[in-house]
C-alpha cells in the first residue's frame, strides 16, 4: 500500500495547483476572453469542412463567374480571382495554421526540453557541446534561418513546418537549461542522486517537470509566432502551395487585386492579426499566473 500512498500524495499537490491556476486565470478577464475565443477557433478548425458554406470551394471547386465578388449575404467575405467563397477558405485556414503552429511547437518542444536539461544537468564537455551547437542556430535569425532551410528543402507546407522547429528549439533549450542549473542543486535532486537514482531518471523525473511553468508560457506565445511565420514563408512562396487555403498564401495571391478588391486581403491577414494576438493574450495571462514573481492571488 505504500506505493499507492506516497503516488496519491505526490498527486493531490498538483491537482490543487492545477485547479488554482484555472482559478487564477478566469479572474484575468482578458485572458479568459482569449481562451474562449481559443476554444471558438479550434472548434472551428475540427469543424470547418462541414460549418462552411461551400465547402466545395476550399479547394479544387472554381466558378469564374463569380469572380472578385463584394461580401454579400451569400459570400460573407467575398470572393476570389476564381469564384470561390473566401470565407469558407479562410475557415479551413483555422486548420491548417492551427495544425502547422501546433506541430512546429511541439517539434521544438521534443528537441529543446531534453537537450535543455541534459545540458543543465550535467556539467563539463556535454553541457559544452549542446551549447554551443544551440549557439550557432541562435547566430542566425529565426526567420532567415527558417527561409534558408525552407529554401532548400523546397516549398511546401510541411517543409515550412519543420524549417520553423528546426530554428526555433534553441530558444526551449536556454530556457530549460537556466531552470535545469537552478534544480540540480535543490535537496529533492541531491537526495535522489544519494540514494542512486540513475542520471536520466533525474533529469525526466525531477528536473524537467519542473521546469514546465517557463515552457508553457513561452510555447503558448510561439504558437501565434509560428503561424505569423508560417504565413511569411507561405507569402514568400516557401509555404503552402496553391489551391491550399493557407491565411499567407491567400494574403500573397490577393496582391495583385488590392485596389480593385480589398476584401480578398483583409480577411486573410485579419484571421493571422486575430489567431496571433489571441496567443499572445493567453501567454501574458499563463506567466501572469506562473510565474511567481508576478503571481497574483
Amino acid at each position: 500500500m505504500m506505493p499507492h500512498i506516497i503516488s496519491w500524495n505526490a498527486i493531490v499537490p498538483r491537482i490543487k495547483e492545477f485547479r488554482e491556476t484555472l482559478f487564477l486565470l478566469n479572474k484575468n478577464k482578458l485572458t479568459k476572453a482569449a481562451i474562449i475565443s481559443l476554444y471558438i477557433l479550434v472548434f472551428v478548425a475540427i469543424f470547418s469542412p462541414w460549418i462552411a458554406p461551400h465547402p466545395t470551394h476550399i479547394l479544387l471547386d472554381t466558378n469564374p463567374e463569380n469572380k472578385l465578388l463584394a461580401p454579400s449575404a451569400e459570400y460573407f467575405f467575398g470572393t476570389d480571382e476564381l469564384g470561390r467563397d473566401i470565407f469558407s477558405r479562410v475557415l479551413y485556414g483555422t486548420r491548417i495554421s492551427l495544425q502547422t503552429g501546433f506541430l512546429a511547437v511541439g517539434i521544438s518542444l521534443l528537441i529543446g526540453v531534453p537537450l535543455g536539461a541534459i545540458a543543465g544537468a550535467s556539467s563539463g564537455w556535454i553541457d559544452e557541446v549542446i551549447m554551443r551547437i544551440t549557439d550557432v542556430f541562435l547566430s542566425f535569425p529565426g526567420l532567415l534561418l527558417a527561409i534558408c532551410i525552407a529554401a532548400i528543402l523546397g516549398p511546401s507546407l510541411q517543409n515550412a513546418m519543420f524549417a520553423i522547429a528546426v530554428s526555433w528549439w534553441p530558444w526551449y533549450t536556454r530556457i530549460v537549461r537556466g531552470q535545469a542549473i537552478s534544480l540540480r542543486e535543490r535537496q529533492f535532486v541531491k537526495a535522489a542522486r544519494a540514494i542512486g537514482t540513475p542520471h536520466f531518471k533525474i533529469i525526466f523525473s525531477h528536473i524537467i517537470p519542473n521546469c514546465i511553468a517557463p515552457v508553457v508560457v513561452q510555447a503558448s506565445m510561439d504558437i501565434g509566432g509560428v503561424i505569423l511565420t508560417i504565413a511569411a514563408l507561405s507569402f514568400l512562396g516557401l509555404g503552402a502551395q496553391p489551391p491550399t487555403p493557407e491565411w499567407g498564401l491567400m494574403v500573397s495571391t490577393s496582391r495583385t487585386y488590392f485596389l480593385s478588391a480589398w476584401w480578398y486581403s483583409f480577411f486573410p491577414g485579419m484571421a493571422i492579426l486575430i489567431t496571433v494576438l489571441l496567443f499572445n493574450l493567453l501567454g501574458d495571462g499563463l506567466r501572469e499566473v506562473l510565474d511567481p514573481k508576478t503571481r497574483k492571488k
